[in-house]
């Protein structure tokens, strides 16, 4: 009976020694905590915006007749090369034509009675000078001669309207180009009463294309000429074609309550792959600085606290606006520097630390329970690692 009681009250004692070593070590296996670093190396930098496109020529014109008629040739097809000067199309010049006989023949009427008019008021001069007719007689004489005059004038613009309609008739490609579009046939009739009928577009060099693109207003803001581009177009998906912002247009769109303004940019096309119409799917670089010290933004979020000090580990901190974290034995030491150009992820250093040097970027926390990440140990809202006086302080009792 005295046995049993000696080896439960050993058994007992053991219990609470282990209780005790649990409780004293933490309820837990030891933490170990772990480094991202980074690299103070040159890297490039840029930002961008994306929008959507259409391809048109840069220069292209709409070929269109100032007279009525009947479209009684075309010389030419889509896709057809033309010269500047290079008869097109031909409309029926019959009533043309006679308007122009009917003009000329009452030009020839009027100088006829000019010439009448001329030498009757030459008499009626005459004879007034020597006081042998009436002033009013001279003076019908005079207003007569001076109608006669008017008409033969007016009879002269007429022919030349009646010349240039007829001229009209004849439609010559405007510039040298490429046929885009057709919107007549042979037969068809065309009316020019209010507006000017579109027969052909042609563009000038398809070798020398545009895309003009919307630019959303939360993002134009950032758009200057002279900016690189890249674009693709569904129908070459594995291609990059390059170009650049040669135009901001001041104008706005307003399309259901969205505001975009059009960018035009430059779209080169020697291989002629690029097609009037394609849309393209546009990336504007609208910062790019090559060949910059950076590192990474998290690095100036960095900033190790008690709760991740190991044993014998200390901090060495700066009062300064920015900042970037190195390890240097058992010291954290904070190095202040100046920053400039920043996409979000990388971050350019103008001074503070030298090529080469290593940074921290986040922490980890391993081993007694649940793994923790730097990025959510700092957060304010997500718990924080306890303190388990890695520092080699003595715990408070």
């Amino acid at each position: 009976m005295k046995n049993k009681k000696m080896w439960g009250m050993i058994a007992l004692g053991v219990v609470i020694l282990a209780a005790i070593v649990y409780f004293a070590a933490g309820g837990k296996k030891e933490e170990k905590v772990s480094f991202e670093t980074a690299k103070v190396e040159k890297q490039n930098i840029s930002t961008s915006i994306t929008a959507t496109g259409t391809i048109e020529p840069v220069t292209s014109v709409t070929v269109g007749t100032q007279v009525s008629g009947i479209v009684s040739k075309l010389y030419v097809d889509y896709n057809s090369v033309v010269r500047k000067g290079q008869v097109i199309a031909e409309l029926d010049k019959t009533n043309l034509t006679s308007e122009l006989k009917t003009a000329k023949a009452n030009l020839a009427s009027a100088e006829s009675t000019l010439n009448y008019e001329t030498a009757n008021y030459n008499r009626y001069k005459t004879l007034y000078d020597k006081g042998l007719v009436s002033a009013t007689d001279y003076e019908s004489a005079l207003l007569s001669y001076r109608k006669a005059q008017e008409t033969v004038h007016s009879s002269r613009e007429s022919v030349q309207k009646a010349q240039t309609n007829l001229g009209y008739a004849t439609i010559t490609s405007p510039i040298d180009g490429v046929v885009l579009s057709k919107s007549v046939e042979e037969g068809q009739t065309v009316a020019a009463s209010f507006n000017t009928p579109e027969l052909f577009t042609i563009a000038q060099d398809l070798t020398d294309m545009r895309v003009i693109a919307d630019i959303d207003e939360a993002d134009i803001g950032g758009v200057k000429e002279g900016q690189r581009v890249t674009f693709t177009v569904d129908a070459f998906p594995d291609d990059r074609f390059e170009g650049e912002v040669t135009q901001v247009r001041q104008e706005a769109t307003t399309t259901s309550n969205v505001v975009t303004y059009e960018v035009v940019i430059s779209a080169p096309n020697a291989d002629l792959k690029l097609k009037p119409g394609l849309t393209a799917n546009v990336t504007i670089f609208t910062l790019e600085k090559n060949d910059v010290l950076a590192v990474p933004s998290k690095a100036l979020r960095f900033m190790p606290t008690e709760a991740i000090l190991q044993k014998g580990q200390t901090i060495e901190d700066v009062e300064a606006p920015t900042k970037v974290w190195t390890l240097e034995g058992n010291t954290f030491k904070a190095h202040q520097v100046e920053t400039g150009t920043t996409n979000g992820m990388v971050t350019e250093l103008l001074s503070g630390v030298n090529e080469g040097t290593e940074v921290l970027v986040d922490f980890n926390i391993s081993g007694g329970g649940d793994e923790q990440q730097g990025e959510q140990a700092q957060n304010p809202f997500m718990p924080r690692p306890r303190n388990n006086n890695k520092n080699g302080n003595q715990q408070k009792k």
